[in-house]
């Protein structure tokens, strides 16, 4: 193996998201090779760090770091080797990091990503729902109004949609799944390579009752399949909700509620919605 020090610059180093085993040779490599590692939490790191029996100098860089934190950590990688890593995963997935990368190559500064473990990936891949076009985007909001919009923003795209979920607040979007994606498979997928590894698929409802149920533990992550020709509305249904939302509201408005609501595009509702007042 080599031992001789990395080049200066920055690398993104993905770490197991349970299973010890996937961390990969590459990346272990890496971690030993070079001179600082950047970690969200250095208690998290460190442990995995000890079980790889590597000793290396770590520094705090999360979502709440400084520009100062930030500007030490560029001045460093331009002189030395940056490790960047997560708690779990690919940085820079609903994690820490983009800042820092996008800064670090603004000022030419080598940045390097190893591939390895990532909760999306893993999902998708054992979900039995379409892969070869997705939407990954983070977490549903916690709030009911704010996520079911973002449910309706999305319904009309033609891609299975991924998210990240807890456990507390998993029979709450499965519930707002059922009212605003009617029909559509969803997979639950937690504990991603762990011990109780699981991925359980049905419609929302029925997932719903059984995590009612049976209170889900550890990390999630939640898929809804894609949109097919049963979803789209009906030609009347969406002009019968455009002429009530325009009895209680401007074009404008009427177009944005219905667009919501059905996952379709506001200026073709608008249009259409002009056309019902002419």
């Amino acid at each position: 193996m080599d031992t001789s020090p990395l080049p200066p610059g920055l690398y993104i180093v993905a770490t197991p998201i349970g299973n010890l085993g996937d961390m990969t040779r590459r990346a272990i490599d890496t971690l030993e090779r070079c001179d600082l590692v950047a970690c969200e939490d250095t208690r998290v790191t460190g442990k995995l760090l000890n079980l790889l029996g590597l000793h290396k100098p770590m520094r705090r860089y999360d979502d709440h770091a400084s520009e100062g934190a930030r500007e030490a950590l560029l001045a460093e990688m331009a002189v030395k080797a940056v490790a960047l890593v997560s708690d779990a995963g690919t940085p820079l997935i609903s994690d820490p990091g983009y800042r820092l990368v996008r800064e670090a190559k603004s000022r030419g500064i080598a940045v390097t990503s190893l591939p390895g473990a990532s909760a999306v990936v893993t999902a998708l891949s054992m979900a039995g729902l379409p892969t070869d076009r997705f939407l990954f985007a983070g977490f549903l909001p916690n709030k009911d109004k704010a996520r079911g919009d973002v449910l309706g923003e999305l319904a009309s795209v033609p891609a299975t949609l991924v998210f990240y979920e807890t456990g507390p607040r998993l029979v709450a979007s499965l519930e707002a799944i059922a009212e605003r994606l009617p029909g559509r498979e969803v997979a639950v997928a937690r504990e991603l390579t762990k011990l109780h590894e699981e991925c359980r698929s049905g419609s929302a409802a029925d997932l719903a009752a059984h995590y009612s149920a049976q209170p889900p533990k550890g990390e999630i992550v939640l898929l809804i399949g894609p949109p097919g020709e049963a979803d789209a509305p009906e030609d009347d249904v969406i002009e019968a909700e455009l002429r009530a939302a325009l009895a209680e509201m401007s074009t404008s408005q009427a177009a944005g509620k219905v667009a919501k609501a059905y996952g379709l595009d506001r200026k073709a509702l608008y249009a259409r919605a002009m056309a019902l007042k002419g």
